[in-house]
Protein backbone atom coordinates (compact mmCIF):
# COMPACT_ATOMS: atom_id res chain seq x y z
CA UNK A 1 0.00 0.00 0.00
CA UNK A 2 1.38 3.13 -1.34
CA UNK A 3 2.36 5.85 2.09
CA UNK A 4 -0.26 8.62 2.61
CA UNK A 5 2.05 11.72 3.09
CA UNK A 6 -0.37 13.95 3.67
CA UNK A 7 -4.20 14.19 4.34
CA UNK A 8 -5.93 17.96 4.20
CA UNK A 9 -9.36 19.21 3.32
CA UNK A 10 -9.23 19.56 -0.42
CA UNK A 11 -6.78 16.38 -1.32
CA UNK A 12 -5.45 13.33 -0.52
CA UNK A 13 -1.09 13.23 -1.04
CA UNK A 14 -0.20 9.86 -1.77
CA UNK A 15 3.59 8.52 -2.46
CA UNK A 16 4.16 5.80 -5.45
CA UNK A 17 7.55 5.67 -5.58
CA UNK A 18 9.72 8.47 -7.14
CA UNK A 19 6.00 10.37 -8.07
CA UNK A 20 3.38 12.00 -5.96
CA UNK A 21 -0.08 11.53 -6.39
CA UNK A 22 -2.74 14.12 -5.37
CA UNK A 23 -6.03 13.85 -5.28
CA UNK A 24 -9.05 15.67 -5.04
CA UNK A 25 -11.70 13.79 -2.56
CA UNK A 26 -15.69 14.08 -2.58
CA UNK A 27 -17.27 16.24 -0.24
CA UNK A 28 -20.66 14.65 1.01
CA UNK A 29 -21.87 18.00 1.85
CA UNK A 30 -22.10 19.68 -1.61
CA UNK A 31 -24.28 18.43 -4.00
CA UNK A 32 -23.01 16.06 -6.33
CA UNK A 33 -23.11 17.83 -9.60
CA UNK A 34 -21.38 20.82 -8.24
CA UNK A 35 -18.62 19.01 -6.17
CA UNK A 36 -17.66 17.42 -9.28
CA UNK A 37 -17.66 20.99 -11.38
CA UNK A 38 -15.57 22.07 -8.17
CA UNK A 39 -12.87 19.45 -7.75
CA UNK A 40 -12.48 19.47 -11.69
CA UNK A 41 -11.86 23.24 -12.30
CA UNK A 42 -9.73 23.38 -8.88
CA UNK A 43 -7.60 20.48 -10.47
CA UNK A 44 -7.40 22.01 -13.84
CA UNK A 45 -6.66 25.89 -12.23
CA UNK A 46 -3.63 23.88 -10.05
CA UNK A 47 -1.88 21.90 -13.07
CA UNK A 48 -2.48 25.32 -15.22
CA UNK A 49 -0.16 26.94 -12.33
CA UNK A 50 1.68 24.83 -11.37
CA UNK A 51 2.98 24.78 -15.16
CA UNK A 52 3.75 28.26 -15.66
CA UNK A 53 5.15 28.44 -11.87
CA UNK A 54 7.62 25.16 -12.78
CA UNK A 55 9.26 28.01 -15.55
CA UNK A 56 9.58 30.74 -13.18
CA UNK A 57 11.10 28.50 -9.68
CA UNK A 58 11.65 25.06 -8.43
CA UNK A 59 8.57 23.34 -8.48
CA UNK A 60 7.57 19.42 -8.61
CA UNK A 61 7.43 18.64 -12.12
CA UNK A 62 3.79 17.80 -13.66
CA UNK A 63 3.79 13.84 -14.58
CA UNK A 64 -0.33 13.73 -15.39
CA UNK A 65 -3.72 15.30 -15.11
CA UNK A 66 -6.97 13.50 -15.00
CA UNK A 67 -9.33 15.97 -15.05
CA UNK A 68 -11.69 12.68 -14.89
CA UNK A 69 -10.31 11.58 -11.51
CA UNK A 70 -9.22 14.97 -9.94
CA UNK A 71 -5.71 14.01 -9.95
CA UNK A 72 -2.39 15.20 -10.64
CA UNK A 73 0.42 13.08 -10.57
CA UNK A 74 4.10 15.04 -9.81
CA UNK A 75 7.87 14.50 -9.15
CA UNK A 76 8.70 13.24 -6.00
CA UNK A 77 11.11 15.85 -4.26
CA UNK A 78 13.66 14.14 -1.96
CA UNK A 79 14.37 17.31 0.61
CA UNK A 80 13.22 18.24 4.16
CA UNK A 81 9.65 20.28 4.53
CA UNK A 82 11.01 23.31 5.63
CA UNK A 83 8.26 23.43 8.82
CA UNK A 84 10.27 20.63 10.42
CA UNK A 85 13.70 21.77 9.15
CA UNK A 86 14.20 25.19 8.92
CA UNK A 87 14.90 26.75 12.89
CA UNK A 88 17.69 23.94 12.73
CA UNK A 89 19.54 25.02 9.61
CA UNK A 90 22.46 27.42 9.55
CA UNK A 91 21.63 29.44 6.92
CA UNK A 92 18.00 30.31 7.55
CA UNK A 93 18.12 33.59 6.61
CA UNK A 94 19.73 32.60 3.01
CA UNK A 95 16.75 30.13 2.82
CA UNK A 96 14.30 32.63 3.57
CA UNK A 97 15.59 35.16 1.31
CA UNK A 98 15.07 32.65 -1.47
CA UNK A 99 11.87 32.05 -0.27
CA UNK A 100 11.43 35.86 -0.88
CA UNK A 101 12.81 35.52 -3.92
CA UNK A 102 10.83 32.66 -5.66
CA UNK A 103 7.50 34.57 -4.17
CA UNK A 104 8.72 37.66 -6.16
CA UNK A 105 9.01 35.89 -9.41
CA UNK A 106 5.24 34.56 -9.01
CA UNK A 107 3.94 37.78 -7.99
CA UNK A 108 5.65 39.31 -10.90
CA UNK A 109 3.86 36.77 -13.21
CA UNK A 110 0.78 37.67 -11.22
CA UNK A 111 1.03 34.14 -9.47
CA UNK A 112 -0.86 34.20 -5.71
CA UNK A 113 0.21 30.59 -4.00
CA UNK A 114 -2.45 31.11 -1.77
CA UNK A 115 -1.15 28.63 0.90
CA UNK A 116 2.51 30.12 1.76
CA UNK A 117 3.28 28.37 4.71
CA UNK A 118 6.87 26.24 5.43
CA UNK A 119 4.33 23.15 5.24
CA UNK A 120 4.47 24.05 1.45
CA UNK A 121 8.31 24.23 0.60
CA UNK A 122 10.97 21.59 0.57
CA UNK A 123 14.46 22.67 1.02
CA UNK A 124 16.97 20.62 -1.13
CA UNK A 125 20.85 20.52 -0.32
CA UNK A 126 23.02 20.49 -3.59
CA UNK A 127 26.16 20.64 -1.50
CA UNK A 128 26.59 16.65 -1.09
CA UNK A 129 29.22 14.39 -2.20
CA UNK A 130 26.85 11.97 -3.86
CA UNK A 131 26.57 13.74 -7.76
CA UNK A 132 23.57 11.29 -8.54
CA UNK A 133 21.29 13.79 -6.90
CA UNK A 134 22.54 16.72 -8.40
CA UNK A 135 22.64 15.18 -12.00
CA UNK A 136 19.02 13.99 -11.33
CA UNK A 137 17.62 17.42 -10.29
CA UNK A 138 19.22 18.55 -13.71
CA UNK A 139 17.46 15.63 -15.93
CA UNK A 140 13.90 16.06 -13.59
CA UNK A 141 13.36 19.70 -15.60
CA UNK A 142 14.61 21.65 -18.57
CA UNK A 143 14.17 24.63 -16.54
CA UNK A 144 16.81 23.12 -13.59
CA UNK A 145 19.31 25.76 -15.00
CA UNK A 146 17.22 28.86 -14.61
CA UNK A 147 17.43 28.22 -10.94
CA UNK A 148 21.29 28.27 -10.93
CA UNK A 149 23.89 30.83 -10.51
CA UNK A 150 25.60 31.85 -14.05
CA UNK A 151 23.58 27.99 -15.02
CA UNK A 152 26.78 26.28 -12.74
CA UNK A 153 25.68 22.97 -11.13
CA UNK A 154 27.21 24.89 -8.14
CA UNK A 155 24.05 26.20 -6.39
CA UNK A 156 24.06 25.54 -2.29
CA UNK A 157 20.12 25.03 -1.83
CA UNK A 158 17.05 25.07 -3.60
CA UNK A 159 13.70 25.68 -1.96
CA UNK A 160 10.61 24.16 -3.98
CA UNK A 161 7.36 26.02 -3.87
CA UNK A 162 4.71 22.87 -3.64
CA UNK A 163 0.65 22.70 -3.26
CA UNK A 164 -1.19 25.00 -5.73
CA UNK A 165 -4.49 23.87 -4.65
CA UNK A 166 -5.33 27.39 -3.77
CA UNK A 167 -3.23 29.25 -6.21
CA UNK A 168 -4.68 31.75 -8.59
CA UNK A 169 -3.79 35.04 -11.10
CA UNK A 170 -4.32 38.49 -9.78
CA UNK A 171 -2.72 42.13 -10.68
CA UNK A 172 -3.84 43.16 -7.40
CA UNK A 173 -1.26 44.68 -4.88
CA UNK A 174 -4.11 43.62 -2.33
CA UNK A 175 -3.37 39.51 -2.56
CA UNK A 176 -0.11 39.73 -3.03
CA UNK A 177 0.22 41.71 0.06
CA UNK A 178 -2.17 38.90 1.60
CA UNK A 179 0.04 36.67 0.16
CA UNK A 180 3.37 37.76 1.95
CA UNK A 181 1.24 38.22 5.25
CA UNK A 182 0.28 34.33 5.10
CA UNK A 183 3.80 33.42 5.28
CA UNK A 184 4.61 36.14 7.78
CA UNK A 185 2.33 34.45 9.80
CA UNK A 186 2.90 31.32 9.22
CA UNK A 187 6.68 32.03 10.40
CA UNK A 188 5.18 33.48 14.04
CA UNK A 189 3.10 30.31 14.58
CA UNK A 190 5.73 27.45 13.72
CA UNK A 191 9.23 29.36 13.96
CA UNK A 192 8.40 31.72 16.42
CA UNK A 193 12.10 32.13 17.83
CA UNK A 194 13.52 33.14 14.67
CA UNK A 195 10.39 34.27 12.73
CA UNK A 196 11.18 38.30 12.84
CA UNK A 197 14.87 38.18 11.51
CA UNK A 198 13.19 35.04 8.65
CA UNK A 199 10.24 37.79 7.66
CA UNK A 200 12.77 40.38 7.59
CA UNK A 201 15.28 38.19 5.15
CA UNK A 202 11.97 37.21 3.25
CA UNK A 203 11.25 40.61 2.42
CA UNK A 204 14.71 41.75 1.79
CA UNK A 205 14.77 38.95 -1.47
CA UNK A 206 10.95 40.04 -2.04
CA UNK A 207 12.64 43.35 -2.73
CA UNK A 208 13.83 42.45 -6.39
CA UNK A 209 10.31 42.12 -7.42
CA UNK A 210 9.50 45.26 -9.72
CA UNK A 211 6.30 46.31 -7.82
CA UNK A 212 7.56 45.21 -4.71
CA UNK A 213 7.71 49.07 -3.35
CA UNK A 214 3.53 48.95 -3.70
CA UNK A 215 2.83 46.04 -2.26
CA UNK A 216 5.03 45.96 0.37
CA UNK A 217 3.11 49.50 1.23
CA UNK A 218 -0.05 47.31 1.18
CA UNK A 219 1.08 45.39 3.21
CA UNK A 220 1.12 47.42 5.81
CA UNK A 221 -2.41 48.01 5.62
CA UNK A 222 -2.84 44.35 5.14
CA UNK A 223 -1.19 44.33 8.73
CA UNK A 224 -3.12 47.41 10.39
CA UNK A 225 -6.16 45.97 9.40
CA UNK A 226 -5.28 42.79 10.93
CA UNK A 227 -4.18 44.34 14.16
CA UNK A 228 -7.43 46.24 14.11
CA UNK A 229 -9.74 43.34 13.92
CA UNK A 230 -7.83 41.67 17.17
CA UNK A 231 -8.51 44.49 19.34
CA UNK A 232 -12.40 43.91 18.89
Amino acid sequence: MSPILAQGAEALIIQKGSQVLKRRVKKSYRLPILDEKIRKLRTRTEAKLLEKSLKLIPTPKILRVSEKDKEIDLEFIKGKKLSNSLDKLKNKLQIAKKIGENIAKLHDNNIIHGDLTTSNMIYVNNNTKDKKIINNKKNSTNNYNKYTSDNKLDIKFQVYFIDFGLSFTSVRAEDKAVDLHLIKQALEARHFKFHSELFNSILQGYKSSKNSKEVLNRLKKVELRGRYKQQY
